[in-house]
């Protein structure tokens, strides 16, 4: 027989969101590791709000949401409301009930500057990293380092000279009329020295090699361990030729105070004296490429004649996995925030959600 379409409401119903999720869905494995992290954070939390006035939202079951944003590839914080209303998934992760009514989308932008304050992204980080059963898949002694240009969320047509009228007198005027009008920057100089967009002065011109366009940008940066691929540490920098190097000594710094040494893996964008010299003063082995186009590279026969210098060599180009994570599928190729604060809060974020996504099959692996 035919079952009709009619819709019916139920007078009384009960929902058991645990039930409803799968025994084997992979966000319960991720959601014990972001429990267990958060726990860590928990004091962290505390010192950023007020003893008393009205209670907030848990930062708890904010950091929840915004993981299944980056996970779900969630382009704004109006779309993951509306998700959560009606997903029962997205409600169990986060720990609301189902009569539970969704936030509005403004309280992610009133409590991001409080989160911002206490730098929650990089201890959530280390606190996803700090555990037992995930310490044990990290290595101690190698490592590989990159960076990766982030877009900036401005136009070109921001960029306005630093001296004189901000309306853009003296440039040669625009084609057309109305909100976005034609402009033709052919032949026009323009550089970091002289020039800033007006949409996000932070963000410098940039381009990532010879032939390539020039876009306004900063530079994210990722240090993975070698034995899993997983990142321990990122950081973001504005967009100049020494960022790389800059961001890579200081992420390294710390993991270098060790009886044996540690090595580095790294393109040949690192292949400077400055750089090999400043490792080797830390007691880290410098595993970088060796770039050979017109000059004399820095790094030797003592380094490239190591079978570990060749392992290194290809350890090291599986950060670009990570990196191309972090830009398509958590939307980090051109950010949606505005200053080097946001963008690099919402850059490490998107690492510590790279790494929850790989853990639980890495942790069921290792037993």
């Amino acid at each position: 027989m035919r079952g009709g379409d009619e819709q019916t409401g139920e007078l009384f119903s009960y929902v058991d969101l645990e039930a409803r999720v799968r025994r084997d869905h992979p966000l319960r494995s991720i959601r014990e590791i972001v429990s267990a992290a958060l726990t860590i954070v928990e004091p962290e939390f505390a010192a950023l709000y007020s003893p008393i006035g009205r209670p907030s939202i848990p930062p708890e079951k904010l950091l929840r949401a915004m993981l299944l944003q980056t996970f779900y590839s969630i382009r704004s914080e109006r779309l993951l409301m509306e998700r959560l209303e009606y997903d029962f998934l997205f409600r169990w992760f986060v720990g609301i009930g189902v009569d539970d009514p969704a936030w509005d989308h403004s309280t992610f932008s009133k409590n991001r500057a409080r989160l911002l304050e206490g730098y929650i992204a990089a201890k959530f980080l280390g606190a996803v990293l700090a555990q037992p059963r995930v310490k044990k898949l990290l290595s101690t002694d190698h490592f590989s380092v990159d960076g990766t240009l982030i877009e900036a969320w401005a136009s070109m047509k921001s960029v306005r000279p630093k001296e004189g009228p901000k309306d853009g007198s003296g440039e040669p005027p625009a084609a057309g009329g109305g909100r976005n009008i034609e402009a033709d920057f052919h032949g026009q100089k323009r550089s970091n020295d002289t020039h800033a967009s007006t949409t996000d002065p932070q963000a410098r011109l940039y381009k990532k090699g010879k032939g390539k366009e020039a876009k306004l940008c900063f530079l994210g940066h990722g240090l993975m361990e070698n034995r899993n691929g997983l990142l321990v540490d990122a950081c973001l920098t504005l967009a100049d030729g020494h960022g790389e190097r800059v961001a890579a000594l200081h992420m390294i710094e710390p993991r270098a105070d060790r009886p044996r040494a540690v090595t580095l893996g790294a393109d040949k964008a690192y292949d400077t004296q400055d750089f090999v010299n400043e490792l080797r003063a830390m007691n880290v082995t410098p595993h970088v490429a060796q770039n050979m186009s017109g000059r004399r590279s820095a790094i030797d026969g003592r380094t490239t004649r190591h079978d570990g210098y060749a392992v290194s060599q290809r350890i090291r180009k599986r950060i670009e996995e990570t990196f191309g994570w972090i830009k398509t599928v958590a939307g980090q190729d051109k950010t949606k925030f505005r200053g080097r604060d946001r963008v690099g809060w919402a850059f490490t974020f998107a690492a510590a959600a790279y790494n929850l996504v790989r853990l639980p099959r890495l942790i069921a692996e290792t037993g």
